[in-house]
């Protein structure tokens, strides 16, 4: 007897929401989470090292100089009795926030100039030789420049602290957008051609409109990841240039002022350069594998697979 329900729905494939599979894919990627880990310890390292560890990276003890590895000084201690450990807590915390602030910089300017001359015909060209000019220029000369032009004016306007900060993320961030820009540039030019863009061209919406809209939420797999990686760039950049004597001042310390002031110790108490140097190489190292695994999470033909 046949009776009057209804068969139940086949069984198919259930669909996932997109940031579900954005993570499953990420998490398939055992250096990017091991990368993820490592960023977010040493994130939370330096935000709350000051306050856990309790010690004035400033204090100095001329009795407890260059000494190595103790108890009282887990790291060891640099030629004026400072305890290291707290100055290389103190350092993270500028060096993160001069690359997030770089990061935002650089990821701002190379969106806008992206998306202009991709979306846009008669900007591309205009927009692209102007980021093909920027590419053709030496970087660190011009770095290098521009830190001597304009280092003791903002200094003197803005004290020796905030100066330096806004010069360094300034330099940084004008002169490492063009690889973004390109990245974007590509990725509208696929996106403005898709059915929904046109549709919304047919109907007479604004461009502003189908930028916001549609375009850039459809452009977010390459800003991420040009996001994480130009974290890794600045880092490296603001450490090169403190390296160089061109960065913050002593008694302002990153990772690459401390290697700076530390290489003349190094056959005193080699743990100088150790450290700082350890933090950089593995801050920089788990942004890359966290841009690896961002890459293949966020393409879908990864996912797929």
């Amino acid at each position: 007897m046949i009776d009057g329900s209804t068969d139940p729905a086949p069984h198919g494939p259930r669909h996932r929401p997109p940031a579900q599979g954005v993570w499953q894919q990420f998490r398939r990627h055992k250096g990017a989470v091991a990368g993820a880990a490592v960023f977010t310890l040493t994130a939370l390292g330096v935000l709350l090292g000051d306050a856990i560890y309790g010690v004035d990276p400033q204090y100095l003890d001329y009795l407890s100089r260059n000494q190595g590895i103790s108890l009282a000084h887990p790291m060891g201690t640099d030629n004026l009795g400072r305890d290291t450990l707290a100055r290389v807590l103190a350092g993270g915390q500028i060096s993160l926030a001069v690359g997030v602030a770089a990061m935002v910089l650089s990821l701002t300017l190379g969106t806008f100039v992206g998306v202009m001359a991709g979306f846009f015909r008669r900007l591309d060209g205009p927009f692209m030789r102007f980021t093909d000019l920027f590419l053709a220029l030496p970087v660190l000369p011009l770095l290098l420049v521009g830190i001597m032009l304009f280092r003791d004016p903002l200094r003197a306007a803005l004290g020796p602290e905030a100066g330096i900060f806004i010069l360094i993320v300034a330099v940084i961030g004008l002169t490492s957008w063009m690889q973004t820009a390109r990245l974007v540039r590509g990725e509208v030019l696929a996106v403005k051609e898709r059915e929904f863009v046109i549709a919304a061209r047919g109907v007479g919406a604004a461009p502003r409109y189908i930028i916001l809209r549609h375009v850039l939420p459809n452009a977010l797999s390459p800003i991420t990841v040009a996001a994480t990686l130009g974290i890794a760039n600045a880092i490296i950049t603001e450490s090169a240039l403190s390296f160089l004597g061109l960065g913050f001042p002593s008694d302002f310390p990153t990772w690459g002022r401390l290697l700076f002031d530390g290489v003349p110790f190094l056959e005193i108490a080699p743990a100088r350069v150790l450290w700082p140097g350890l933090a950089i190489s593995l801050t920089v190292l788990s942004v890359n594998y966290m841009g690896d695994g961002l890459r293949d999470a966020l393409d879908p033909r990864v996912r797929r697979h």
